[in-house]
């Protein structure tokens, strides 16, 4: 995993208009959002049929997608991409999802042909939108959770990247996590 400082570094360097900065970052960020992928659905059953590369591609587009990046940290990048990640699996599973109620038939890549079970991807819709409904409450516990299972984060970064205590990470996370779980089932009755 490359340094923080490193990272840091190429992204302010790439959002100050150096391409060389962008080039050298490019592999750097690439490979640790493989990663993060991969771990994060290797831990998830509800996404057991998404490949990791598939995520990865379409983060990816739309991280490098605009014009002038706004960077201002290792930890905010990887923030947004959390976030990224976790706004692509919940389209995946809605788009499933109105497919098998009789969606017309059309043209895919073979990287949008991503299979969820129809129960896997209303779980994934019903996180998503909990985690909506967390962010209106509670911004900052969302945060948490986005960085830590979407991004990837250790609780240490997830700290450094909110400017807040350790301990108040791991508060944040088991507040935000009974919060989640008491949304989840309530919508199961």
């Amino acid at each position: 995993m490359p340094g923080q400082d490193t990272v840091t570094r190429l992204l302010i360097e790439w959002k100050d208009g150096s391409r060389d900065a962008e080039a050298m970052l490019t592999p750097l960020v690439y490979q640790e959002l493989r990663r993060l992928a991969r771990r994060y659905l290797a831990s998830e059953s509800t996404a057991e049929t998404l490949q990791p590369t598939a995520l990865v591609h379409e983060a990816w587009l739309r991280l490098t997608g605009s014009s002038q990046p706004d960077w201002e940290s290792r930890s905010h990048f990887y923030g947004v991409a959390a976030r990224l990640m976790r706004q692509i699996l919940i389209d995946h599973a809605r788009r499933h999802l109105s497919q098998k109620r009789g969606a017309r038939a059309h043209t895919v890549a073979i990287q949008d042909t991503i299979c969820f079970a129809p129960q896997k991807s209303a779980e994934i819709i019903a996180l998503g939108d909990a985690l909506t409904q967390l962010e209106k409450v509670d911004p900052r516990k969302a945060q948490v959770i986005e960085l830590r299972f979407f991004g990837g984060l250790s609780a240490d970064e997830t700290a450094r990247a909110l400017g807040i205590s350790v301990a108040t990470v791991g508060r944040e996370q088991r507040l935000a996590e009974a919060w989640l779980h008491r949304e989840l089932t309530a919508e199961e009755h």
